[in-house]
């Protein structure tokens, strides 16, 4: 039996999360410096403060990842930097989930005439395939105060470069299917990646009260990638093809300003 190597494009992604890292250093710093100054007067004035984001999306797909996958889910989260001019500077990470993919063929010379994997126990197979990714961005965008309870909300515009992966996730529960244990799926499981340009505009709320705080917008991510195994077993060769993957979604999330406390106008003695 010949020995495959996939070779899925972590030097790519080692690398991506090397500048990932320094991103994050720049970022720390400019929040330390900037927070330094910050004042609480979300009322009265514009705010510079560091954000913490929690978000969920209903994404659809387009281009080449609507003939593979079905509307998914997608769980993020953020973290920020406002400045006292409404910029905001971020990192952030996506975790996407969806159901069974439309593009289910890979699997078709492993059925039978009648549709089914027989397993080693004699029977019908349980395979179940599911869709799995996340991306990673860094964006900048700004808040325009058009309306709202203070100058810190309003308006978000924000878009950025990023790295965007999915791949099919092959699920044998009884472990009766040899060509789909352990490493062999990945002969199968058309891991994608490359890099994305992600977008979101919508509207932020930060309350006077500090308590309620939150956005809500659209979201488009558009990732340029390739299939990274260097083979699949199903069509015996590569897929260099180039994608243009489209994810569009509705976002919503939560956010947590760290705003710093005001000095104690009182002195006592």
């Amino acid at each position: 039996m010949s020995f495959f190597l996939f070779v899925p494009s972590l030097r790519g992604f080692c690398a991506f999360r090397h500048h990932i890292v320094m991103c994050l250093f720049v970022l720390s710093t400019i929040i330390y410096i900037g927070h330094s100054t910050a004042q609480t007067s979300v009322r009265d004035s514009i705010v510079a403060t560091p954000l913490i984001a929690v978000s969920y999306i209903f994404q659809s797909p387009g281009g080449d990842m609507a003939d593979r996958f079905n509307a998914n889910s997608n769980i993020g989260i953020s973290f920020s930097y406002k400045t006292g001019a409404n910029w905001i500077l971020g990192l952030g990470g996506e975790f996407i989930f969806g159901p069974q993919p439309k593009e289910t063929s890979m699997l078709d010379h492993l059925k039978t005439s009648a549709g089914y994997i027989i397993g080693t126990n004699g029977e019908y197979a349980d395979i179940r395939l599911y869709e799995r990714g996340f991306s990673i961005d860094l964006t900048i965008g700004k808040i325009f105060p058009l309306f709202g309870p203070n100058k810190n909300s309003g308006i978000l515009f924000r878009a950025g470069p990023g790295f965007l992966q999915h791949r099919i996730r092959i699920e044998d529960p009884n472990n009766v299917v040899p060509q789909l244990d352990g490493d062999y799926k990945k002969g199968y499981d058309r891991l994608t990646n490359g890099p994305e340009i992600s977008t979101f505009l919508g509207y932020v709320y930060l309350g006077n009260r500090k308590l309620i705080n939150f956005w809500i917008g659209g979201q488009l991510n558009v990732g340029f990638t390739m299939n990274r195994r260097s083979y699949n077993f199903d069509t015996r060769s590569n897929d260099p093809t180039h994608r243009t993957d489209i994810l569009l979604g509705i976002k919503g999330g939560w956010i947590l300003p760290l705003y710093k406390k005001m000095p104690d106008p009182f002195y006592y003695h």
